[in-house]
């Protein structure tokens, strides 16, 4: 497993080394999209890119493994606090919204919470080495909380309260769904 996440990691660098848009005219088409479009497709990495690139120096990934850790956290948090408000009598949408606004935050960097070089091995942490031996897996149930809490916070921002607890449910799915195979029990 380890050599083929090398050769994916060396196919990258193989890749990237092959130049920009400027360097052939194979790629002349890629000139035509806007600076602005370029920009924002270079600053936003795919899920699979973030988990396949060389692993992190250890005291980088400390620190990644800190924000991961504050991340999750959060999120748990705002799900706990999620939920106390939809089981209130009059729930406020209010703070449902803040809730699902976290929640869609924290889904979005998830990806980037996970590089290589940030497992058991480097330090403490519930993430299970699985999340790294089983990346396309892991991607999909992180992509599919992303559309679960998307959803919600969508709901949320709607106003309509029967919405969000129409599809809260999605989202404690999504969670258990990742959390059984890539997450250590608390010790």
């Amino acid at each position: 497993m380890r050599i083929a996440m090398f050769a994916a990691a060396g196919a990258c660098v193989l890749l990237a080394g092959c130049g920009g848009p400027q360097t052939s005219q194979a790629n002349n088409a890629q000139a035509n999209i806007s600076n602005e479009s370029r920009e924002e497709n270079a600053a936003a990495p795919s899920n699979a890119m973030v988990m396949l690139a060389a692993p992190v120096p250890k005291d980088q990934a400390l620190k990644i493994m800190h924000e991961r850790h504050e991340a999750m956290e959060g999120l748990g948090k705002a799900m706990k606090a999620l939920h106390r408000e939809l089981d209130s009598g009059k729930p406020d949408i209010n703070v449902i919204r803040a809730q699902t606004s976290t929640m869609a935050s924290a889904a979005a960097k998830i990806p980037s919470l996970f590089p290589a070089g940030t497992g058991p091995d480097v330090g403490k942490t519930r993430a299970k080495a699985e999340i790294w031996q089983k990346q396309d897996v892991f991607t999909q149930k992180s992509k599919d909380f992303l559309a679960a809490a998307h959803t919600i916070d969508a709901a949320a921002k709607s106003g309509d309260v029967n919405k969000v607890m129409a599809v809260h449910d999605n989202v404690d799915k999504a969670c258990k769904a990742c959390h059984d195979p890539f997450r250590a029990p608390e010790h």
